[in-house]
């Protein structure tokens, strides 16, 4: 292809799969390497107002200065402004305890999109190319995934956009040599320690010498995927619809109508990707189906609950270990539950409240400092109305408590004893009687 076709290709991309508004500015992900050159003169010469945005990682010493100064010169070569920022890249990935490469990838797309805010740019345009997402499906495949793994990298995601998509390497480097522009070439590319880099270097080549139209096979193939996958989305959103309800932040799956469906364990994957659940687990998952209550499994961030006919799903949210004191004189606390404290004399016509979330107590039997702290085995109390004491653990299995709601639990004490389980019930020890002249009223927001 000539310059023309090249620049033509684009264009129409960008019409029918992008649209991308020329009257309002585009940050462009300048690197200095061959694809953001391309990217950075191909946007200008379209007509869109660009501004070059350049990340150092300081990952490559030297390198990595020769190469922000490298973007800097383009971007003056191209008449567009130029920003740029330096990163303590392997801090933040100890810090998060993630890998350099993920580090690299969330300190960039963070700036990126704080500088699109300040600039009120339209998109972040970045120059992944169609080789890009060939090596993203075989990475994708070679990890295990669903099938919008197999799709590739997509045109549009928020305010990200990619517009060389169209083009292959060799494209652009045509089009570089070309229009005579130079590039940078980072050495780690050229290095295989890398899963991705191994595939461009040695599997995909390999791949070649059996079908030499491989990396245009593997577009098509990933474009008929999406496709699919559009109907496949359609379909399985109106099934979990029908088999899932949302609870006070919960949701509940149930199971007898998941086991129903045409496949159960695709169906699941997709209820449980977005909590963090991996395919791995599913297995394990369906076999809780038919265990008894109360077991559970973990993700990252959520909790997964075998509870009679459901699997429920949450946020962890566990019981806090802290105990906090609570001086005489205090009306009010917000941590770790909100609680507010009235004293009140007596009187004929004070009723006591029937409402879990307030406690009543005789003020007289109360002695201060009190606490709260989290439930823990082996805790006792007498519960309202009776007169022996009982396990906390055998007054949540008999009030069928959900693990979630015991994590949560927590209990007030005074001397060392439990006088309300924080929203549930009181103590008989500390009632009120017909002695009582003064009352502690306690109001929890659960």
């Amino acid at each position: 292809m000539d310059l023309s076709e090249i620049t033509l290709r684009v264009k129409q991309f960008i019409d029918s799969r992008i649209q991308l508004d020329k009257t309002m500015p585009v940050l462009i992900g300048l690197s200095g390497g061959a694809d953001s050159v391309a990217l950075s003169d191909i946007l200008v010469t379209l007509g869109y107002r660009c501004i070059a945005c350049h990340c150092n990682f300081q990952l490559r010493g030297d390198e990595a200065e020769r190469d922000m100064v490298f973007a800097r010169d383009m971007a003056q070569t191209l008449n567009i402004p130029f920003r740029s920022v330096r990163f303590d890249t392997e801090m933040y990935a100890s810090q998060k305890h993630i890998s350099i490469e993920m580090a690299c990838r969330e300190l960039r797309y963070e700036w990126f999109e704080e500088q699109r805010k300040k600039i009120g740019a339209g998109a972040i345009a970045i120059a992944h190319h169609r080789d890009d997402s060939v090596e993203t499906v075989l990475l994708n495949l070679i990890r295990g995934t669903g099938i919008s793994g197999l799709t590739g990298i997509h045109p549009v995601n928020g305010y990200i956009v990619r517009p060389l998509l169209c083009l292959s390497r060799k494209d652009i480097e045509s089009y570089l040599s070309l229009r005579g522009l130079p590039y940078i070439t980072d050495r780690t590319n050229k290095e295989d320690i890398y899963v991705r880099n191994k595939i461009r270097l040695q599997v995909l080549p390999l791949l070649e010498s059996i079908n030499p139209s491989v990396y245009a096979t593997i577009e098509r193939t990933a474009s008929n995927l999406y496709e699919t996958e559009q109907l496949y989305r359609f379909a399985i959103s109106s099934i979990i619809d029908e088999i899932t309800e949302h609870k006070d932040n919960e949701l509940h799956i149930e199971i007898s109508r998941l086991f129903a469906s045409p496949s159960p364990r695709t169906l699941l994957f997709e209820i449980l990707r977005p909590f963090g659940f991996l395919p791995v687990q599913l297995d394990e998952i369906l076999r809780m189906a038919s265990a008894i209550s109360g077991k559970y499994i973990l993700s990252g961030t959520h909790i997964l609950l075998k509870d009679r006919g459901f699997f429920i799903v949450k946020e962890k949210d566990v019981c806090k270990n802290d105990v906090v004191v609570i001086s005489e004189n205090v009306l009010k606390i917000s941590y770790p539950v909100k609680l507010e404290f009235s004293r009140i004399n007596r009187t004929s016509e004070y009723e006591i409240p029937k409402d879990a979330c307030i406690a009543v107590f005789d003020a007289d039997k109360v002695s201060f400092p009190l606490m709260i702290r989290c439930w823990k085995e082996g805790d006792r109390f007498i519960p309202f109305g009776m007169k022996g004491s009982r396990k906390l653990s055998d007054y949540f299995r008999d009030k069928k408590f959900t693990l979630y709601q015991k994590q949560k639990a927590y209990v007030l004490l005074s001397k060392n004893e439990i006088i309300w389980v924080i929203g549930e019930r009181t103590s008989d020890k500390f009632r009120v009687d017909g002695k009582t002249t003064h009352i502690l009223e306690i109001k929890c927001e659960k």
